[in-house]
């Protein structure tokens, strides 16, 4: 657990307005923490999750409307935290690709003001940074994977239980740049410096409180397209393969790492839903058909920039360190999710069907 000083310091979450972050800080919130969240509020959806936070904990959680990119707020900040979850980032290829500079400025450069805070001004605080699996780039080229039905497997049996930490980097797009930059400065900074670091890859997170887009928070944005009675783009041939985590779960897995700091400090984790929770673009949406007796339109478009044909965490390492392990099913956390938005967006998905 976090020593008994750290625990009278509120939690100091950045981008904690945003879809992992608040429901982070919910969950924190909810056992008793003190949260401190830094946000420029500038993306869509944020400052609606800023209102819900204050009106579930409107003693336990502070909200400062300020960016990463701007070094003074982040220290003041930092200087009154008992930890850091640092989760604020430019989070689309796509904007990456249109906007290289903004990108590394936000993901490499906010890193960096987050750590150099933290080194000079408050050592002794935790920090767990939110990376992603674009660090690995496209992992795997068009001769390693096969087709097996509707989804992608790859060819070598060594990745038969998901991607391990120790798989090679490649940083694919500046957005793989950025963020990849920002993954090894927080591991080196507790090689380095001592910090208490810990770098979490992180697959693909869905759930209530996400604002999906075709850019981004590709699940929510499918279900909230059959919501919509929206046709879909599949970039790519549909067969490309991810695992899925629920954004409770994934709460778990961060908090669980934070309360076991010494045990999971300097490492570096893979966080999603495994193998059991892996699904390609075509099963997702035979699922939400199933799930909401509705037809979904579909076309396809050319491969973007970094896409990779096939993903899924091996998260073995963090379930031998934590004893973590996911508990929600991929229809359960569907199913949460097209009632949230269902709510969200006034309208329903249809009556649930099969796999109800």
């Amino acid at each position: 657990m976090i020593n008994s000083k750290g625990r009278d310091k509120p939690i100091l979450i950045t981008g904690g307005c945003g879809f992992i972050g608040c429901n982070l800080a919910d969950r924190l919130a909810a056992r008793g923490d003190q949260v401190m969240i830094l946000d420029n509020l500038a993306r869509s959806g944020v400052r609606e999750n800023a209102q819900w936070l204050r009106s579930r904990h409107p003693d336990r959680v502070n909200i400062a409307v300020a960016d990463v990119r701007d070094p003074i707020p982040v220290i003041d900040a930092v200087r009154e935290a008992g930890a850091v979850l640092h989760l604020a980032a430019q989070v689309a290829v796509t904007s990456s690709l249109e906007r290289p500079l903004e990108d590394f400025e936000t993901n490499a450069r906010g890193t960096i003001n987050v750590l150099e805070a933290v080194r000079l001004h408050n050592p002794s605080a935790p920090v767990i940074f939110a990376s992603t699996n674009k660090v690995y780039g496209r992992l795997v080229d068009d001769t390693q994977i096969v087709r097996s039905g509707p989804r992608y497997v790859p060819a070598d049996p060594a990745l038969a239980r998901g991607v391990a930490e120790n798989a090679p980097l490649d940083f694919y797009s500046p957005y793989g740049c950025s963020k990849g930059t920002a993954d090894q400065y927080v591991h080196d900074y507790a090689r380095v410096f001592g910090l208490r670091t810990v770098v979490m890859r992180m697959s693909c997170i869905y759930g209530p409180r996400q604002f999906g887009t075709e850019d981004q928070g590709w699940i929510a944005h499918f279900v909230l397209s059959a919501l919509r009675g929206d046709p879909l783009t599949i970039y790519g041939d549909g067969l490309q393969v991810r695992d899925a985590l629920f954004v409770a779960d994934a709460a778990e897995a961060w908090i669980a790492v934070l309360d076991q700091i010494e045990r999971t400090r300097g490492q570096i984790f893979n966080l999603g839903g495994g193998v059991a929770r892996s699904v390609s673009l075509l099963e997702l949406i035979e699922l939400l058909r199933q799930l909401t007796n509705q037809d979904i339109r579909f076309g396809f478009a050319d491969w973007r920039p970094g896409d990779q044909p096939w993903y899924v965490s091996d998260v073995s390492a963090l379930s031998a360190a934590v004893g973590w392990q996911p508990t929600t099913s991929l229809v359960d956390g569907l199913s949460s999710l097209q009632a949230w938005l269902g709510s969200r967006f006034g309208g329903t998905l249809g009556h649930r069907g099969a796999l109800a």
